[in-house]
């Protein structure tokens, strides 16, 4: 009797330690609230892109795109991705090549992540939102906060990330498209010459918290 009231106990705080924290994911909660402020600021540039499968957010500019995917289980090779005009890699110097295959399409490179292959339930419409929402709810862990921006943002793997600020009234760097320059650089780009996009070190954390300064490209936006 003595151990079942045990487990049942270990049971019930597991239970209460999970509401926890389910409650105060204050990041989780607040991406979604910021991002659909994103998405409502500029909503003639949110569209379905049937190719991919899902929802892409264009730069005001139209060369860089956001791309997150309606269903996991739809077979394309990225659930979250950007998509960023080619010309100005090529002409500082960026050897097309020495990519892996398939990065570069045409005059588009692509970079991304793919989250799973789960067939995505909703309650409602499907709406950019809400196939946000399944990233925040089903891949918590690619949702990150940005302390030095105070910018929320999706993390698309080998250093690449989508971010957003946390309030588009106080931040002038409302949206930015974030590369990571050293699969470039490799392949022959001068990262310096790299027209449209800033190359700069920007501070963030490491795997266990502590300061660091990364190599970026930058390619920033205000929206409002």
């Amino acid at each position: 009797m003595k151990k079942k009231i045990i487990i049942a106990g270990t049971a019930l705080l597991f239970l209460v330690v999970l509401a926890g924290c389910q409650q105060t994911d204050v990041v989780g909660k607040t991406s979604i609230t910021s991002f659909d402020a994103v998405l409502q600021a500029i909503p003639n540039q949110i569209v379905e892109d049937e190719i991919n499968g899902g929802w892409a957010l264009s730069a005001p500019d139209g060369t860089a795109r956001f791309i997150w995917s309606k269903d996991y289980s739809s077979g394309t090779p990225h659930d979250v991705m950007l998509e960023v005009t080619a010309k100005p890699f090529i002409e500082a110097g960026l050897d097309v090549t020495k990519l892996p295959t398939g990065m570069v399409i045409n005059d588009k490179i692509m970079v991304g992540t793919m989250l799973g292959d789960e067939k995505l339930i909703y309650d409602g419409e499907v709406t950019p939102l809400a196939s946000f929402q399944q990233i925040v709810n089903l891949k918590r862990d690619h949702i990150k906060y940005h302390t030095a921006l105070d910018h929320y943002g999706v993390d698309l793997g080998d250093g690449n990330m989508f971010e957003w600020a946390k309030d588009l009234n106080t931040n002038d760097k409302d949206i930015v498209f974030v590369l990571n320059p050293q699969i470039f650089i490799d392949a022959g780009v001068d990262p310096e010459k790299v027209e449209g996009w800033v190359f700069a070190k920007v501070s963030t954390e490491d795997e266990d918290k502590k300061p660091i300064e990364v190599d970026k490209f930058l390619k920033p936006f205000s929206i409002k």
